[in-house]
């Protein structure tokens, strides 16, 4: 039943993901409009605003840019290592490889040809569906939340939360700005990375469950118990504390 029921999940996360792609395929009229004119917009104030290049450039290659939320995974991945999380580790491994397989297989799939501006200000290689930067994104931002919320003070964890949509959001915008991704090549990203995600979580979900260990929630992290590593535990008698 759990297998069936991950299966399901599975399907269901991966609809808004295949519902974009179609689209994209089909070149469904109101997309085509809303990416021409998004792009056409955010076009001409970056023409208007040469400085606004160099910032945008700055965003999405160094501060958001793939390479770096991956090193920030791989460093995840190291960290948890040492913990000896090894099931963890392997999660987190597996999601950012699954992610930028899934992404590069429906850039080969779609063909998708970039924005072509007049007056561009920016070139990027290959295909345009799904945006690596967006789907990278998402899928690092959602591994280092599922894996660091549990040791964030419950007071404070909206906010590792508003970061990571705004990396999200940020780093789909610098891409739109820049004339080198359509709108709907960063909602294909998203789509594509949650569903990975989704897959992936549901999958060390059912392993929990296999060992007894209690369902969790996004808000909890993928394993909650890995922020009682470092807590002292009172023991029952002599009220010694004794590490968990």
């Amino acid at each position: 039943m759990r297998l069936a029921g991950t299966a399901v999940a599975t399907v269901v996360a991966a609809v808004p993901a295949a519902l974009a792609l179609v689209l994209v395929e089909a070149q469904w009229a109101p997309l085509r409009r809303l990416d021409r004119g998004a792009a056409a917009s955010l076009h001409q104030q970056v023409l208007e605003h040469p400085w606004l290049v160099r910032v945008l450039r700055f965003l999405t290659d160094v501060v958001w840019g793939p390479v770096t939320m991956r090193l920030l995974v791989a460093v995840l991945v190291v960290w948890l290592l040492s913990r000896r999380a090894w099931r963890l580790a392997a999660w987190a491994a597996v999601t950012a490889l699954a992610g930028a397989a899934a992404g590069l297989l429906a850039k080969n799939t779609v063909e998708r040809a970039r924005p072509h501006l007049p007056d561009p200000v920016a070139h990027s290689p290959g295909f345009s569906f799904p945006s690596g930067h967006a789907m990278t994104a998402t899928t690092s931002c959602a591994i280092l939340l599922l894996v660091l919320i549990p040791l964030v003070p419950r007071r404070w964890r909206p906010v590792p939360w508003v970061l990571a949509v705004v990396a999200v959001l940020g780093v789909s915008g610098t891409r739109v700005a820049l004339g080198v991704h359509w709108v709907s090549d960063v909602i294909g990203g998203w789509c594509l990375g949650l569903a990975v995600v989704t897959a992936t979580a549901l999958a060390f979900e059912a392993w929990r469950s296999d060992i007894g260990r209690l369902p969790t929630t996004p808000a909890q992290g993928l394993e909650p118990e890995i922020a009682d590593a470092d807590r002292p535990a009172v023991a029952a008698h002599g009220g010694r504390s004794r590490p968990l």
